[in-house]
């Protein structure tokens, strides 16, 4: 019998038979979800020998509901990921004209899932524009809550707008608003309490994982108490919340001044084989930079919003595009969790069986390991990173490949599940 998962003692509770709520999603969402879907059922049958299996629950959000009931967001879909807590999505189309304004945001929002997971590693075999994309193994934690993506902005020539600016020039004395007559105007909310969740997950999960090293990625120089205040709270929650499991670099500094370089540097050597992870910091354009020349030296990312949405788009082309690219939306506290395909709707292919399922199958196998059920998720992983090493690959990847078999969307899910 089919059953909710539920969360409790900070742990979520997932049954053999779990309800899982889809959305199949705009566009390609046709040809994709299904593939996705056979795979889990394949691998979940397959590593627990018919013993578990999920009872998935079809929503409608996007173009599939406004034709349906009129609304792009019917509020039973919402209920539905409130009830069953954990979820997935193919792409949805972000209205035109008003209205919701993005509805991957709306239930990111609803559900304040502050964390935007992306983990980023590389599949053998696929087309990369960098020289060693092996190296390349990242895990974004981007706050999903805050930020400009807040939505608090004003456009210029309305009422709110002058209100702002006037409040800002008159009252604040702000004398840096250049063409104020013509300006629009955004806030860029930051608070302690949405920074120090968002780190205090990716801290827990490099220590869960036995990841070296967690960066918090930053804008700090010019923005001091927005960004900046992100870096300092990270560092201090580390060190209070955290002091026998991490070594941050402002420990490290501390250190250098009392004691020297090389002392400092003997006790971060130390710390670090002793299996404490690394806490340390770097400017959002220097990291740009150093991702694309030393990869291997960034493990856990901890970033801001709109530094997040630039960062993850990067990562995943150095490891062949955001076709790939999984996501996941997480609230730790509260154990509500949607996964999701991080590329776009693509109506131009749709129907035509030649997307690749890529992102929407990786998202689902980090459900799996979400609610519990690793040993489907590396198996999934595994039997799609031996079919692109066969060249067994849909036509985006084939056109890079040589030598490569061109696969529609429903041979290449095929062909995952051979190799299951």
């Amino acid at each position: 019998m089919a059953q909710k998962i539920t969360f409790s003692a900070g742990r979520l509770q997932t049954p053999d038979n779990p309800i899982i709520p889809y959305i199949q999603g705009d566009g390609i969402g046709v040809d994709i979800w299904p593939v996705t879907q056979q795979i889990c059922d394949a691998a979940i049958a397959k590593a627990y020998n018919g013993n578990r299996k999920i009872e998935w629950k079809k929503l409608l959000a996007g173009e599939a509901a406004f034709n349906t009931s009129g609304e792009w967001m019917p509020i039973e879909t919402m209920d539905a990921f409130h009830t069953y807590m954990v979820g997935i999505k193919g792409p949805l189309t972000t209205p035109v004209g008003g209205g919701i304004r993005s509805l991957n945001v709306a239930l990111r929002q609803d559900l304040d899932l502050f964390v935007c997971l992306r983990p980023v590693s590389y599949f053998d075999g696929v087309p990369s524009p960098i020289k060693k994309p092996e190296l390349v193994n990242m895990h974004i934690f981007r706050e999903n809550t805050e930020d400009i993506y807040a939505g608090i902005e004003y456009m210029t020539g309305t009422p709110e707008n002058n209100q702002v600016k006037d409040f800002l020039m008159q009252e604040m004395g702000v004398k840096s608003i250049r063409f104020p007559d013509t300006v629009s105007l955004g806030i860029k909310p930051v608070s302690k309490e949405g920074s120090e969740r968002l780190i205090r997950a990716a801290i827990q999960y490099a220590i869960e994982k036995k990841l070296p090293s967690v960066t918090l990625v930053h804008k700090g120089n010019i923005m001091k108490f927005t960004e900046g205040a992100f870096k300092n709270w990270g560092y201090a929650l580390a060190e209070k919340e955290f002091e026998d499991k991490v070594f941050t670099w402002t420990c490290w500094e501390k250190l250098k001044k009392e004691q020297g370089e090389l002392a400092a540097n003997e006790h971060m050597k130390d710390a670090l084989q002793s299996g404490k992870v690394l806490i340390k910091d770097v400017i959002a354009d220097a990291f740009l930079q150093d991702s694309l020349l030393y990869p291997d030296q960034f493990s856990v990312i901890a970033t801001l919003n709109l530094n997040g949405d630039y960062i993850s788009d990067l990562l995943a082309a150095m490891v062949g595009g955001i076709g790939i690219a999984p996501g996941g939306n997480v609230n730790y506290d509260t154990g509500y969790a949607i996964f999701e395909a991080t590329h776009g709707t693509a109506p131009k292919i749709a129907g035509k069986d030649i997307a690749n399922p890529g992102s929407l199958l990786l998202s689902a196998a980090m459900m799996l390991d979400y609610i519990g059920w690793i040993e489907a998720a590396t198996m999934i992983r595994k039997a799609m990173g031996k079919a692109i090493a066969d060249k067994m690959v849909t036509e985006d990847f084939a056109s890079f490949m040589p030598d490569a078999t061109a696969l529609g969307t429903k041979a290449f899910g095929e062909a995952i599940i051979k190799r299951l």
